[in-house]
Order: structure tokens, then C-alpha cells, then sequence
């Protein structure tokens, strides 16, 4: 009777916690990004999910065509030209770019977002190479000194050195 009581209280407690993992919403960081001039220009939301994050990107004043957007290591979009953020996040070293890339790719790396004619630009990406928290073998974007959403004046080719080809860093975003 006693082991039938305590599986009985073992299966209820694993139940409500499974319930509780469920209800639990992911982690979701909002970013307000701004332009070279410090002008708020829409917002990145990222999301934690099982294997990777969420990134969704509601921009504009955006020259038309494609732009290169990448996850860089420190929260810091304090200049003009965004050079505060420094590279991409990354936990291995060397450190190598391009989504194409055969010799893989730096955990940075975003698929392009296009801007309409009106400069606006909405997308929803993915990536398996970060995380909202410490995950072994991604890049930690809440780490002490935070990360940042850059976007660039030009397309990433996915495989050039060191950035794609991707150009000035047009737009910024403190993720914290």
C-alpha cells in the first residue's frame, strides 16, 4: 500500500510538473531598433524555442532591395556606425562566416531580410546557433554584456570573409 501511495504521488507530482513546463512561456527579449541617427526604426523580437531562437524583425526607413542582419557580441549601439557591437557572437574559434560556407559558419549568421519600396521590411527567422540563456554549443545573446540586431546597407552573400559582403551597419539593436 505504501509503494502504491508514493508511485501514486510520484506520477501526480510529474504530471503537474510537466503542466507547469507547458504553461511556462518562452523566454522573449524586445528590441527597439534604431538608425544610424538614433531614430527608433521598429523592433527584433527574439524567442527562445527548443533548439534555437526566434527572430522576428519589424523594420523601416530601410533602403529597398536586401540586407545582410547579423547577432553581434556585445550590447552596445551607442555610435553612429555601430561599431560598439563589435563581430558576430560566436563560442568557437576560428571564426568563420557564410551560411554557404562548406568550412561552417559563425554563429552570427541570419538568412537575409528584404525592404519592400517603402523601405519596410518584416521577416521571421531562425536560428539554431543562439540562445536566450547559456545552452553548451550556442551563443549565449543575454550573456554579462549583452548582444545586439545589426542590419546592413547591403545583402550577405553567405559566404564571404568576414561578413558577407554585407556593408555599413545601417541599423542597431540592444538586446538585454
Amino acid at each position: 500500500m505504501r509503494i502504491m501511495t508514493g508511485l501514486a504521488a510520484l506520477l501526480l507530482a510529474s504530471a503537474a510538473m510537466a503542466q507547469t513546463t507547458a504553461d511556462t512561456p518562452p523566454l522573449t527579449r524586445t528590441a527597439t531598433l534604431k538608425d544610424g541617427k538614433g531614430a527608433d526604426i521598429g523592433t527584433v523580437t527574439i524567442t527562445d524555442a527548443p533548439k534555437g531562437v526566434l527572430v522576428r524583425v519589424e523594420a523601416s526607413g530601410l533602403t529597398p532591395g536586401w540586407h545582410g542582419i547579423h547577432f553581434h557580441e556585445k550590447g552596445d549601439c551607442s555610435d553612429a556606425a555601430f561599431k560598439m557591437s563589435g563581430g558576430h557572437v560566436h563560442t568557437m574559434t576560428p571564426v568563420v562566416h557564410g551560411l554557404l560556407n562548406p568550412k561552417a559558419n559563425d554563429q552570427g549568421d541570419l538568412p537575409n531580410i528584404y525592404a519592400g519600396a517603402d523601405g519596410k521590411a518584416m521577416a521571421d527567422l531562425y536560428s539554431p546557433y543562439a540562445a536566450l540563456k547559456a545552452v553548451k554549443g550556442r551563443a549565449n545573446l543575454l550573456d554579462a554584456d549583452g548582444s545586439a540586431v545589426v542590419i546592413h546597407a547591403s545583402p550577405d552573400d553567405y559566404s564571404t570573409q568576414p561578413i558577407g559582403g554585407a556593408g555599413a551597419r545601417v541599423a542597431c539593436a540592444v538586446v538585454k
